[in-house]
C-alpha cells in the first residue's frame, strides 16, 4: 500500500492522486493540510525522499516569499516551520515502505512500483 500526502485544492496533487487511482493501487490518502503532519511523520518522509527539509519547501508560496526567502535555517528549524505551515510542503508526496517521491510529474510514482 502507498500513502499519498495530498492537498485537494492543488492541481498537481489532484493529478497525482488521479494517476494512482487509474493504476488501481491500494492507497491511503492523507490530507495533511487539514489534519496536519507530525514532526516524526515528516522526518520519516524526508528520510525516504533522501532529501533535506529545505529541499521540499514550496518556494512559490506567499509565506515563503514574504517571510522566509533569503533567510538561512537549519534542518531542525525547517522541520518546525514545515510542521507549523504544512502548505509549504511540496505535493503530492507518495510514500512506500522504504522510499518516497514527490510525484511531479505524476508518473514519477513509477519509481515506487
Amino acid at each position: 500500500m502507498l500513502t499519498i500526502y495530498h492537498n485537494p485544492k492543488c492541481k498537481k496533487s489532484r493529478e497525482g492522486l488521479k494517476y494512482l487511482q487509474t493504476k488501481g493501487i491500494a492507497l491511503e490518502v492523507v490530507n495533511y493540510i487539514i489534519n496536519g503532519i507530525s514532526e516524526q511523520e515528516l522526518k520519516d518522509i524526508i528520510k525516504k525522499l533522501n532529501l533535506s527539509p529545505s529541499d521540499i519547501v514550496r518556494k512559490q508560496e506567499d509565506l515563503y516569499r514574504k517571510e522566509l526567502k533569503g533567510k538561512s535555517f537549519t534542518d531542525i528549524e525547517w522541520m518546525k516551520i514545515l510542521v507549523e505551515n504544512p502548505r509549504l510542503i511540496q505535493r503530492p508526496i507518495v510514500v512506500a515502505k522504504y522510499k518516497a517521491v514527490i510525484a511531479q510529474p505524476p508518473d514519477k510514482v513509477e519509481e515506487l512500483l
